[in-house]
Order: C-alpha cells, then structure tokens, then sequence
C-alpha cells in the first residue's frame, strides 16, 4: 500500500568534517545521535532521462527505516511529495501508474546507483519533540546506464519534521552559513550524480525556446504552458489530489479554445482532430466531477437551512445520489489515463509544441495579430449576452446564458494568451471574462441544480415522502438565478465600458 509524505528539506555542501554545533539554533535544546545508516539505492528513468529532467526521482533503496521504492514529484523549491511502496523487487505498478504521462512507451532501466553512509541526528526541542533531522551522507555514485564512472562527495541534508514551521529551516541555514557551510549546487543527490559521471545529465525542457517574438511564438508559449501542465497533474489526479481533476480540465480547455481562438495562427486541420480528443479527455476527466460539485452546492444549501423546514431523509437520499456510481466513475477516469488513447493524445501535443503548423499570421507581430483573434472572440461573447438580456425568464434565456459563459471563458483563455505581448488591457479583459464566467456560472449551477432538486422530488414523491424541503430549496434556487439574471445587464454594461483590447 502506497504512503505519500510531504518532504521539506534542505541540501547543503560539505567538507566532511562533520556535523557543526547546532545547539545555538533558536529553538532547539539538543542534538540527539541516531547513529549511522547504510542506503543503497538504484535509481530508474528512461534511456533520455525523461524524470530526471522533470526534477523526478525513482528509487528502490534498501537500508534505513523507510527501505522500500520511492517515487519523489516536485511541488516547490525544496518540497517533494514522496510516495512510498513496501520493499519488492521489481516496479510497483502504482508507481509506475503516476510516472506514465512521462513514461509513455519508453522503458525504464537503472541509471545511477547511490551508496550512503548517513551520520543521522535528530534536532529536538525542550519536551524532546523533533524539529528536524539532519543526515551527513557520505554518497559514491556509480553511473549505471547512458554513460560510465563514479563520483563520491559528502553532503548535509536538513529535512524538517512533520507539521512544523518550514521557516525553522532558516534558523538552521543561518547556523550552518556561520560555520562555512554552503547549500549545494544540486537539487538532489541523483542530480549531482548524473551531472559528475560521463554521460552528463538530462536536457530539461525550457520554459519557452527563448523570448517570444512573434504572434505565433506567444500562442506556443501559452500552449506549452497547458501541455506540461496536463502532464505534471497527471500523478496527482491518479492520487486523487484535491483540484488536481479540475486544474486539468481546465488545462484541456484552454487548449481547446486556443486552437479555437487562434485558426489565423495554426492550421486548424491538425488543431481540430487535437481539440477533439481533448473533449474526449475533459469528459473522461469530467465523469463524477460535475456530480461532485453539484452535490456539494445542494448540501450547503441544505445545511443553511433551520432544522424545523428540513422533512424527511433529505439529507440522505441527497448523499446515496451524491456517492452513486462515483467509485465506477474513478475507475473509468483513471482506465482513461492508463489508454494508448490518452498516451497518443500527450504525443501529439508534444508534436504540435516541437513542429507547429504555423500558419502565415504566425510570423506577424504579436501587437496586430493577437488582438484581432481577442476581439473576434469577444464579439461572439456580446451578441451572446445582448441575445439572453432580450430573452424573457426561461429555458430560452438559461441556454443563452449558457452559451454566453462558455464564450466568455474561450475570449479569458485568449486574452491570457495575450497578454505576455499585450499587457494591460490583455489583462483587464481576463478579469473581466473571468468575473463575467462566475457570474454566468453560478446561473448554470442553479439551473442543474433545480433540474435534480425536480428528479429528487419526484423520487421522494414516489416513495411516499414529504416532498416540502425539496421545494423549499428550488425556490431559493430560483430567487438565486433571478438575481443573476438582474445583475447581468449592469455587469455587461461595465465590462463594455472598459472594453480596451
């Protein structure tokens, strides 16, 4: 069974003259010897160094007291969430899940293995709670895989304990900065090794090719941005992180809409199968999503409610339709993830970032071209709104409006694009679309949220229930929508008003 920790820690230089004298740090009323552990750990990664280059790290180490494989994903300058399985001899297949989207068809072997001697001390406060531990390793290296040779240095590692404050670690580099330590050059021991061993280390992915320039080179910019962002989620909705399925969506949205947005600028007879099968993904991913949601919007409401207006099961016929059908639909999101489908669709992203179809406006300036796409974009969102203002309150006003958010969200997805070459107006209409998205949004949420209200009912009808608190809430739902619907006309009315892009 899996186990995930949150690593904070610390990687400084060392001459190997040991631990200097932390009993000065603020905070910490002794230094207690753990003794010595001997690791042996052998790192994978494909023949390119695909994880390596992404700041991941796979290993299956023994000695110590967490012997085992572990998978370490970066969520921040010296934060790693560390997954770990039980010691076995070959690859866990829940690991070798949440390195997929790198992974893809390529194979994993052995690259490097480490050797450790580690001096370990725990630093405690004055109740003997631990603050942190410190390891002074004493590491040789040997290149296993896509090059040869060893290398051997002596580091000191500072990993805070669970739930204390990541600002300690500053009191400790301050200490270690006063005895001449210094922090190292490399981001892990794995990092260093490839970079000392002949074969060298792994070429990262840039953020961008260099500097955009032109139209075409802020549109890949902005798509470059969406496709890592797809593959660095991918662990984290097979873990099941809170907003890790919805931040991927969205991510598959806005590449949607940009190819969309931007057909003067890519040929859309290459974008437009791509897109296709990025609603095939936003769906899978949306499986469940949306019922979740929904179910979370009908419980607050029926939370705020007295006691007294609340008549029969409710609230548990609300939570068999809230968790019905949900583990089924886990299981297909992440069948999707596990596809050749889905490992196809990552390729061919990547085609589209590596060898663009540009079309002729991408070699236009960024000044010309951008903000024609942006305004034809937000045109379309206009004729919406103006369209569903005119409606009468009903079904034909609720798609209207419907409509309206979806376009506003496509003309916010485009003005972010833009807005590295555009600036502030580019970035006032993001604000206003996403202001404008909400508000239409939460009419949205009301009209499905009154449509299961109904499909309740009539359950709880059919079963012989009071159907009253039911109605009460579709009541409130329709004063909640009504009040959107007023507020829409003089929100419109602003947001042409400051109309600039």
């Amino acid at each position: 069974m899996a186990e995930t920790k949150r690593e904070i820690e610390r990687k400084y230089e060392s001459e190997d003259s040991g631990l200097p004298d932390l009993t000065g740090v603020p905070g910490v009323a002794d230094v207690l010897d753990k003794g010595t552990a001997e690791l042996d750990a052998t790192y994978y990664d494909t023949s390119d160094l695909r994880l390596a280059a992404a700041s991941v790290t796979l290993r299956r180490r023994t000695g110590g007291s967490d012997a085992g494989w572990h998978l370490k994903l970066p969520v921040g300058p010296g934060v790693r969430d560390e997954i770990r399985v039980p010691l076995q001899d070959d690859l866990p297949g829940e690991l070798a899940g949440l390195v997929r989207a790198r992974v893809r068809e390529g194979q994993l072997v052995p690259v490097v293995r480490l050797r450790s001697a580690r001096d370990i001390h725990d630093l405690v406060d004055a109740e003997g709670r631990p603050l942190a531990e410190i390891g002074v390793d004493r590491v040789h290296a040997e290149r296993l895989f896509g090059g040869k040779g060893s290398t051997q240095w002596t580091e000191i590692e500072v990993e805070l304990a669970d739930d204390r404050d990541p600002a300690f670690l500053d009191k400790v580099e301050k200490r270690l900065r006063k005895a001449g330590v210094r922090p190292s050059k490399s981001t892990s021991k794995l990092a260093r090794a490839l970079a000392e061993t002949k074969g060298g280390h792994p070429k990262r992915r840039k953020a961008s090719p260099g500097e955009p320039v032109t139209a075409g080179d802020h549109v890949l910019a902005y798509i470059r941005a969406q496709r890592d962002a797809i593959v660095a989620l991918d662990p984290a909705v097979r873990l099941d992180t809170e907003e890790s399925v919805h931040d991927m969506r969205v991510a598959t949205r806005r590449l949607r809409s940009t190819f969309r947005s931007f057909r003067t600028v890519l040929d859309r007879e290459v974008t437009d199968p791509i897109a296709d099968e990025l609603k095939w993904l936003a769906g899978e991913l949306g499986v469940g999503r949306d019922q979740e949601v929904l179910a979370e919007r009908l419980g607050a409401a029926l939370a705020d409610l007295p006691g007294g207006l609340v008549d029969g099961p409710v609230t548990e016929r609300l939570h068999t339709w809230a968790t019905a059908g949900l583990d089924g639909s886990r299981r297909r999101m992440l069948g999707a993830l596990d596809s050749p489908r889905y490992l196809t669709l990552l390729d061919t992203l990547d085609a589209v970032v590596t060898a663009p179809p540009l079309r002729k406006a991408a070699a236009g300036k960024p000044g010309k071209v951008l903000p024609k796409a942006v305004r034809k974009d937000f045109a379309k969102v206009s004729a919406l709104v103006e369209e569903a203002i005119e409606q009468p309150p009903g079904a034909d006003r609720d798609l209207a409006l419907h409509e309206a958010r979806k376009k506003a969200k496509r003309t916010r997805y485009a003005a972010e694009a833009a807005t590295p070459a555009l600036g502030g107006p580019a970035k006032d209409l993001t604000k206003s679309m996403k202001s404008l998205q909400s508000l239409l949004g939460d009419h949205q949420d009301s009209v499905m949220a009154r449509t299961t209200l109904r499909e309740l009912s009539a359950v709880a009808h059919a079963a012989g229930e009071n159907t009253f608190t039911y109605g009460l809430l579709y009541g409130r739902e329709e004063r909640r929508s009504a009040a959107v619907e007023t507020d829409v006309p003089d929100t419109w009315k602003t947001i042409r008003a400051s109309m600039a892009v």
